[in-house]
């Protein structure tokens, strides 16, 4: 009897946390590779995300809307006209002490975009395009974050790496003016889980205190089958015009998911938030899953 309990609670406990998945959009072109919070009141909130798209049909940002229980709604916004088209958005950071929903989206290559909603219209104004500092070749950025750390605008972003080859984390100093960034270190990192055909960082967020939270996450084909997790990578630490990163020297899944394949997540302070993530599924489109809901 004790087994047959503990199996059916373990079957729903699998149900349960199923039915936190909402999907967004069905589809390849759907991916979510990137987000960033809009805005956020009570059981509602809106985020920006970015599609890693590469043709000139294909949609590069867009809003989703969670509404208590409710399924996300999905709206569209268009790049602006007579401005480059980016090609494969991978990351997507607010910009820490602007009140003006200013943001910048990561290419795949190092190209940044700052970039400003508009919220009434939901239209969108390209205000610079710049590169990372010192790129090297064969250089795959999946993830860029952005944080006031000890009155300090300090950026971090990442190399995927793949299989056997780590990935890469960057830290430096952001002059908004200038658009400068001072690259200050960098570090090599792999991750236990997933296994095989792993990006062992698909995206990043760093918090307040300097920890730097990741995910990673397997890719066998268009038609998966995929698997993700979430880690905390370690943290960055100002020490005058240094950054000292401490890795965590024992990485080991906070979350880890079967089924799906995490591109984008966004960490969301208070009693109702929690760590936001998106997937990017490929064939089978996207969802969203707000863990500690």
């Amino acid at each position: 009897m004790k087994i047959l309990i503990i199996g059916f609670l373990l079957l729903l406990s699998q149900q349960v946390l199923a039915q936190n998945w909402r999907p967004v959009r069905g589809g390849i072109t759907a991916g979510i590779s990137g987000m960033s919070l809009l805005s956020r009141q009570n059981a509602a909130m809106e985020l920006l995300i970015v599609h890693d798209n590469k043709q000139k049909n294909q949609g590069r940002l867009a809003i989703i809307s969670i509404k208590g229980e409710n399924q996300p709604e999905y709206l569209p916004l268009d790049w602006p006209n007579h401005t480059e088209l980016p090609i494969d958005l991978e990351a997507l950071t607010s910009i820490p002490g602007k009140q003006d929903s200013r943001f910048i989206a990561l290419s795949s290559a190092g190209k940044a975009y700052d970039i400003q909603l508009e919220p009434n219209n939901k239209s969108i104004s390209v205000i610079k395009v710049f590169q990372l500092p010192n790129i090297p070749q064969n250089r795959n950025f999946e993830a860029f974050a952005l944080q006031n750390i000890q009155g300090k605008l300090v950026a971090v972003w990442a190399h995927r790496g793949a299989g056997q080859e780590p990935a890469t984390i960057y830290w430096g100093m952001l002059n908004l003016a200038t658009y400068q960034i001072t690259p200050l270190g960098s570090a090599q990192l792999t991750v236990p889980f997933p296994s095989g055909n792993v990006r062992h960082i698909s995206d990043l967020k760093l918090d307040p205190a300097g920890i730097v939270y990741i995910s990673s996450a397997s890719d066998t084909g268009d038609d998966g089958p995929f698997e993700s997790a979430i880690y905390v990578a370690g943290y960055l630490n100002l020490q005058g015009s240094r950054i000292v990163w401490r890795q965590n020297p024992q990485l080991f899944p906070l979350y880890r998911f079967k089924y799906h394949k995490i591109e984008a997540l966004e960490l969301v302070g208070g009693a109702d938030g929690g760590v936001v993530v998106g997937t990017d599924d490929e064939n089978l489109g996207s969802s969203v899953y707000i863990l500690g809901q």
